[in-house]
């Protein structure tokens, strides 16, 4: 069976749990990848002659802001090569287990440093269930070349691990296309909502929709799938079109998810305070409170929606209570968890593990 093309194992596709492999021992073994690339990194700079406090800086700064999430996006990368392999009907050997969670990290560290920005750009407060990287009173600004030292960490990572392989440019060239993905939705999400201009006309579903696709869908879903697939010598474009088709569904029912928890969920269990209504965010929840809303009630959005102030903070929540939203998004969670397992069982380029596995971490999420 040649390399270019995903095949079936004998007995059909792999199923998630076996794609999914150990959770606990993945983690471990992420974990201590990670140790060697922090370590490396920090070495690097100390070969190079960097100044002492710069080194002690970039140590620490790593520290903060790469290993403290969930780590989806990079364990998803090894969930894929596990799933991609054993429909080949291969093992999946030490070398490239490493460089598959080699890659989940330089998406971490992609991860890392788009929220060092987003959380500059839209003044958060907390992140991960710490104090944002810019707060740190000896930071504040100097976030800005953090986040862009974190980027070019991602690629002395992938050159140092991946160079010399077959599908090494094109692993480039996808983090590349996905980083400009990533930006242009945050563009859009920045001035179609900016903090402290309410202009309710911006706040369609087409302009939502396209925001999540470009802003999460691109990097946290269809980035560690397509970077397992090349890893795995998949060439078949047909396939990468498939992939990104489930994909971006897979980023909107995530971003959606996300827009619900900033008002729903706890901050002790989602590591954050919510900020999207005061922020001006064009979220779901506010998009479809527009969508059912009479004309006085949208009045109370009009008066009430990205003020930094706690009591119309709690003016727009009570509207999304008198609209019965929360039923909406239940109603939508479920309608879009059953169309993403038929769109995945019907499918018949990529085994099903593949996605499986992220959808099984995101459904009914509570952070």
């Amino acid at each position: 069976m040649g390399a270019s093309r995903v095949c079936r194992t004998p007995h059909g596709r792999a199923s998630v749990s076996d794609a999914m492999g150990s959770g606990d021992d993945d983690k471990k073994a992420f974990m201590a990848v990670f140790d060697e690339l922090a370590g490396g990194l920090v070495e690097d700079e100390v070969r190079d002659g960097q100044v002492a406090i710069a080194v002690a800086w970039i140590k620490r700064m790593i520290a903060y802001n790469v290993p403290h999430g969930k780590l989806n996006r990079g364990l998803a990368v090894v969930d894929g090569v596990r799933a991609l392999k054993q429909a080949q009907g291969e093992d999946v050997d030490a070398d490239t287990m490493k460089r598959a969670m080699v890659v989940g990290w330089c998406i971490e560290f992609l991860q890392a440093y788009f929220l060092v920005a987003d959380d500059i750009m839209d003044e958060s407060v907390t992140r991960r269930g710490q104090p944002c990287w810019y707060r740190q009173p000896d930071v504040k600004m100097t976030a800005i070349n953090d986040g862009i030292l974190l980027e070019m960490m991602l690629y002395k990572c992938l050159k140092k691990y991946c160079k010399g392989l077959e599908c090494y440019g094109d692993l480039v060239e996808l983090f590349h296309d996905v980083t400009y993905q990533t930006a242009s939705g945050q563009l859009i999400d920045l001035i179609t909502a900016p903090i402290g201009e309410v202009d309710l006309s911006k706040y369609t579903m087409e302009a939502y929709m396209r925001i999540v696709t470009y802003k999460t869908a691109f990097y946290t879903f269809y980035l560690p799938a397509a970077c397992a697939m090349r890893l795995c010598g998949v060439k078949d474009e047909s396939a990468y079109e498939k992939a990104n088709e489930i994909c971006i569904k897979l980023g909107q029912f995530f971003q959606i998810q996300d827009d619900y928890l900033d008002c729903y969920g706890n901050p002790e269990v989602i590591g954050k305070i919510g900020t999207d209504i005061q922020d001006n965010k064009c979220g779901w929840l506010v998009v479809q409170a527009l969508l059912k809303c009479n004309e006085d009630q949208r009045k109370i959005i009009e008066d009430n929606y990205g003020k930094k102030d706690a009591e119309c903070e709690k003016k727009i929540k009570q509207l999304y209570l008198d609209l019965d939203i929360e039923a909406v998004y239940k109603k939508y969670e479920e309608e879009s968890y059953a169309d993403l397992k038929a769109i995945m069982e019907d499918q018949k380029v990529l085994p099903e593990g593949l996605f499986g596995a992220m959808l099984a971490k995101i459904y009914k999420r509570q952070k």
